[in-house]
């Protein structure tokens, strides 16, 4: 007989532990067990049968799991909450009795305690951490511009300011930016940093109150872990592009309000100049590696006299081998980086084939590497002067990035490069309806062109963005319109359809001089010439959709001068492929009417619903498309 099983011995009452018992086993104070468990990132948990977990009762509660709990048991952290608890009564007791000098020593050996060893545990890769790194960046951004107060040091503000700063000049320096948009909120950035996709959101730099009914205890825990993380990030990034970490720091140009030029960025290179004493000191290292590598090259001599033993070892080996196997070797011929990529090989397999059709060319990839350093270099070409009235922290931050210039009016900050007077300014960025005097040379634009220009990956017109029109539309980019969604389109794309509707009447005139040989030839009509005709159209580059249209058109021409000419006509193209059409489409309606009878009664409710929606979105998508007509 087996053992008895007794009741929360085992199952989810072990598994799952309530707070109010995690507190006990740990011995801290909610406050301490909220803040480890926010660094060590450990949530409470809902249990499938809570009734089980909370050994018969149904009262609310929170849930942790056990083994989080006895992983918590053992954190360093948890130790020196224990020391700072023991350094707070002792510094109370000091006070009270008025030691001030045992107090001041006290105060001196402060338990401090570093969350390095957290970093690792919960990123063990570099990847790990830039994934987790959008709630970061929000966060710093916004305690960025919170005013200093009793629930928020300077300190804190002036630290996320520097870490917000670095990370944007690295932007800068690498060109990673890809979106931009302005809401409500703030604004919206879009990064590719390491092949990781990193958004975040800034606040507009305006005067803000702190609110009240806010817990800041929770948001600072989360703060202080967030700006370990970004100050390990930026001292990983930082190195990788050859730059020194920490950037140093203008004191004269940061009380000046300069933003981003306050911060001094070098790379490594710069620094290969060192003193006298550190070379005398590179000479004695210097010394110590050249014996080193003597003992090695003593060493790889000795494996070099045995390797002539080897080799004929092996060409023995070689020789029994080729008396089995035919021998197969060829000269080795020269092939280009072009061809390399481009072939592959054929299989029979469905799969095979699958992988391959996804596979790009070295063209392809050549054409996007190309487009992508157009896009990073996009206002290279460009000058800017920024008017006191627009937001400079983000428009110096874009400009820059993109490779363009930027000065700025004296009373938004120090450190601008240029004036206004200045005859190399391309673009002048000004937000009023009017302004007094005009420079001739240069071009007035509203600051949303700068944004708009980004998100459509080339540089707009400037006639619809100039002071006191009204703006077109700032569409969001990072919507993802699916198949059969309304698309908004404004004045910048009416360019691009011009362009499409002349390059598409260039490949009309090409496919008509291809398809008209095929069709007025005499040979008679068969199934296998129609076959080569379509891919004689596909060898030439001819979409199969385009080749059929463009037949029918031909037929239908040719059938006009056949019936002037004789009245025998033989069977047209258009009449095969009508047929083959209509043949398709009466067994895809069959198909589905079938699939319809065998289904239940709950997947025709389903279906149905399905279709009601898109049928709903498709008459959406027409209003839409009227309204944008009428107006």
């Amino acid at each position: 007989m087996g053992k008895l099983k007794q009741k929360g011995k085992a199952g989810a009452a072990t598994n799952y532990i309530n707070r109010n018992q995690a507190l006990k086993k740990l011995q801290v104070s909610l406050a301490d067990f909220r803040r480890l468990c926010i660094l060590k990132g450990i949530y409470p948990r809902e249990p499938k049968n809570k009734k089980k977990a909370n050994k018969g009762s149904t009262a609310p509660t929170t849930f942790y799991y056990t083994k989080d709990i006895q992983y918590l048991a053992h954190e360093p952290v948890l130790q020196k909450f224990r020391e700072h608890k023991i350094f707070l009564r002792k510094l109370t007791k000091a006070l009270s009795k008025r030691e001030l000098s045992i107090a001041k020593n006290l105060e001196k050996n402060r338990p401090v305690y570093k969350l390095d060893h957290i970093l690792k545990e919960r990123y063990p890769t570099f990847t790990d951490a830039l994934r987790d790194l959008d709630d970061a960046l929000c966060m710093l951004f916004l305690f960025s511009t919170f005013p200093a107060t009793d629930k928020i040091n300077s300190e804190t503000v002036t630290n996320c300011q520097r870490l917000c700063a670095e990370f944007q000049h690295y932007i800068i320096k690498t060109k990673s930016l890809r979106k931009v948009f302005l809401s409500i909120k703030g604004i919206y950035y879009q990064a590719e940093v390491k092949g990781q996709i990193i958004n975040w959101l800034a606040p507009y730099q305006f005067s803000q109150q702190v609110p009240d009914d806010v817990d800041f205890r929770v948001m600072l825990t989360f703060l202080e872990f967030y700006q370990t993380l970004l100050g390990f990030v930026n001292f990983k990034l930082y190195s990788d592009v050859n730059l020194v970490y920490p950037p140093k720091l203008d004191t004269s140009k940061d009380e000046g309000a300069a933003g981003l030029g306050a911060l001094i960025i070098e790379t490594t290179n710069s620094l290969a100049t060192l003193s006298t004493s550190s070379h005398n000191n590179e000479d004695i290292n210097n010394n110590n590696t050249i014996k080193e590598e003597m003992v090695r090259k003593l060493e790889s001599e000795k494996r070099l006299k045995t390797l002539s033993k080897k080799l004929a070892t092996i060409k023995d080996q070689g020789n029994t081998t080729s008396e089995i196997q035919p021998d197969t070797t060829k000269e080795p011929e020269v092939i280009s980086n072009e061809e390399i990529i481009d072939e592959f090989t054929s299989s029979d397999s469905k799969y095979q084939q699958d992988v391959s059709s996804k596979t790009y060319t070295y063209s392809d990839i050549q054409n996007a590497s190309i487009a992508l350093t157009e896009f990073e270099n996009l206002f290279s070409n460009c000058i800017f002067y920024l008017s006191r009235e627009v937001p400079r922290y983000s428009l110096e931050f874009i400009i820059r990035t993109f490779g363009g210039q930027v000065g700025w009016d004296e009373t938004c900050g120090v450190g601008s490069p240029f004036n206004e007077s200045d005859d190399r300014i391309t673009h002048h960025v000004i937000d009023r309806p009017t302004s007094g005097h005009r420079f001739l040379s240069r071009a007035y634009i509203q600051p949303q062109w700068v944004y708009d220009c980004v998100n459509a990956r080339k540089l707009l017109k400037i006639e619809p963005y100039q002071p006191g029109k009204t703006l077109p539309p700032h569409l969001s980019p990072f919507v993802e319109h699916k198949e059969g969604d309304y698309i908004p389109e404004f004045e910048g794309d009416m360019e691009e359809k011009e362009l499409r509707n002349e390059q598409e009447i260039k490949k009309d005139t090409s496919i008509e001089e291809t398809i008209i040989p095929l069709i007025t030839s005499d040979e008679p009509y068969n199934e296998d010439i129609i076959h080569q005709m379509e891919l004689e159209a596909e060898a030439t580059g001819i979409s199969f959709s385009i080749y059929q249209e463009k037949q029918d058109q031909l037929a239908k021409n040719q059938k006009i001068q056949n019936t002037n000419n004789t009245k025998v006509q033989q069977p047209s193209i258009q009449t095969i492929t009508g047929k083959k059409r209509a043949a398709k489409e009466i067994e895809e309606k069959e198909v589905k009417e079938l699939a319809k009878i065998m289904m239940t009664k709950k997947q025709k409710t389903l279906y149905n619903k399905i279709q009601y929606g898109k049928k709903k979105r498709q008459e959406k998508v027409e209003n839409l498309q009227q309204n944008r007509s009428t107006n």
